[in-house]
């Protein structure tokens, strides 16, 4: 028997690392049950216990409007706000410990009045809408001064920990450059310093010549389990324009690149029968007024599902060694989203 295109290492160009493949692992014995029925939870369209539902009440007593459509609010419970108390920094001898305040601007936003629905089940147009929210709040927040970094994310399903199913995301608009997007950064730097080239531009086209990867296309965006991809139905959705955020993109570039989301994510439901978790990430450039032409803005979804009850679970070579170690090969993933009857 031939391990060969299941056995392998990979170069991830974004994080600079390698990715481990053995997919002749992944009929090992697991005991884990739970993960098809957490996802399978029946949900009603009104939940009157729901803090985001339309009508009810929240932590700090605000009552939702009545609302239809997008809703956004400024968290309750913020992990960044521009009244968090002042801090001194306590610097120590070497320089190497610091501390300051957590200032920033913390939201929510919900997709739809509907509890039970998400972004695979609302209307196209509605997905639009959302989408045009995300263009709306990146450009107000970019005209403040001591914002550098708009964050948008979804969390998805009780897999990847999400405290409520009403369809949402929340946004985290910093004074700093999350990690991950800084990482995409410095790889595109140095891409652009040795090749002339952008190092996003590049992952696109290479996608496009090997077409095995890619799950969806339109005019203005495309969608492809990445070469390295270290989630089993990991996906990047790209828009065809050069945007480093998407406060340059036009409305029909934007209704093209969420219509193509929604896609993936019917795709990703289509799967397995039920409402697939995953994390996504919004990865935009800076908005500190800086030119970042070698970045690109993308979609970023990472599901913790490689099968209907086996979940992906980062541990000693990820969290101890900080390679990953994955038991799927990504192009036998892509051709099971492709396969997906929509």
């Amino acid at each position: 028997m031939t391990n060969a295109g299941k056995w392998e290492k990979r170069w991830h160009p974004i994080f600079e690392q390698w990715v481990v493949y053995a997919a002749h692992r992944n009929t090992r014995p697991w005991s884990v049950e739970k993960s098809a029925a957490a996802a399978k939870k029946e949900k009603q369209s009104y939940d009157p216990s729901c803090y985001l539902c339309p009508c009810n009440s929240r932590i700090n007593s605000t009552v939702n409007p009545a609302y239809e459509g997008v809703y956004i609010f400024d968290n309750d419970h913020p992990v960044v706000g521009m009244n968090a108390p002042e801090v001194k920094d306590i610097s120590s001898e070497t320089g190497l410990y610091h501390s300051a305040s957590a200032q920033g601007i913390a939201r929510v936003i919900c997709y739809h009045e509907q509890h039970d629905l998400s972004m695979s089940t609302i209307p196209k147009a509605s997905v639009e809408e959302v989408f045009l929210a995300f263009q709306t709040q990146t450009k107000e927040l970019s005209l403040k001064q001591e914002i550098q970094s708009v964050f948008i994310f979804e969390n998805r399903g009780e897999l990847v920990g999400v405290s409520n199913s009403h369809p949402h995301c929340q946004l985290y608009a910093t004074d700093f450059v999350f990690e991950n997007v800084q990482e995409g950064l410095f790889a595109s730097a140095k891409h652009r310093a040795r090749t002339g080239r952008t190092l996003f531009a590049d992952i696109v086209e290479e996608e496009k010549k090997a077409k095995i990867r890619i799950i969806a296309e339109n005019e203005h965006a495309i969608a492809f389990v990445p070469f390295f991809a270290r989630w089993a139905y990991e996906v990047m959705v790209f828009p065809k324009g050069e945007h480093q955020t998407l406060t340059t993109m036009s409305e029909t570039e934007i209704r093209g690149m969420a219509s193509l989301y929604r896609e993936v994510v019917r795709r990703y439901d289509g799967l397995y029968g039920f409402e697939f978790p995953y994390v996504m990430s919004l990865m935009q450039a800076p908005i500190d007024g800086e030119d970042y032409d070698h970045y690109r803005l993308h979609l970023w979804l990472q599901p913790p599902l490689r099968q209907p009850n086996l979940q992906k679970f980062p541990a000693g070579p990820e969290r101890g060694g900080g390679n990953f170690m994955a038991d799927t090969i990504p192009e036998e993933k892509a051709a099971e989203l492709r396969a997906v009857k929509l």
